[in-house]
């Protein structure tokens, strides 16, 4: 499995952003997908993760309500769009996807990065204040 992201960029706090994960390869094995992001010289962080065969997205709690994951399954493709954005949001962020069905209906495991098998390269968002 192939995992492209694109969409990141520059944008001033207040705008919003959305940014793309497009899977390509085995893509029936997966059972999730999501997004993590790291900042500067911060560790990586869970923001968001979705179940591809239904079921309640799972936020970071200082994100929900802000960011929003969503998917296509018919082009293998996730979502997330960012709202409000603050300077704080900026980092990598890198998308992910699982083969564990765990991370579709527990969220402590959703958020373990240990069990996502695949990621992708990273795009880079910033946000001037």
């Amino acid at each position: 499995v192939q995992l492209q992201a694109s969409g990141g960029g520059l944008v001033q706090a207040g705008d919003s952003l959305r940014v793309s994960c497009a899977a390509s390869g085995r893509t029936r094995s997966l059972d999730a997908m999501g997004w993590f992001r790291q900042a500067p010289g911060k560790e990586r962080e869970f923001v968001a993760s979705v179940s591809l065969s239904g079921g309640t997205p799972f936020y970071a709690d200082s994100l929900k309500g802000r960011f929003t994951i969503s998917k296509d399954n018919a082009k293998n493709t996730v979502f997330l769009q960012m709202d409000s954005l603050k300077p704080e949001d900026t980092s990598i962020y890198y998308c992910a996807a699982s083969t564990s069905t765990l991370t579709t209906y527990v969220k402590d495991y959703a958020t373990r990065q240990t069990l996502y098998n695949y990621w992708g390269q990273g795009t880079q968002v910033t946000v001037s204040s």
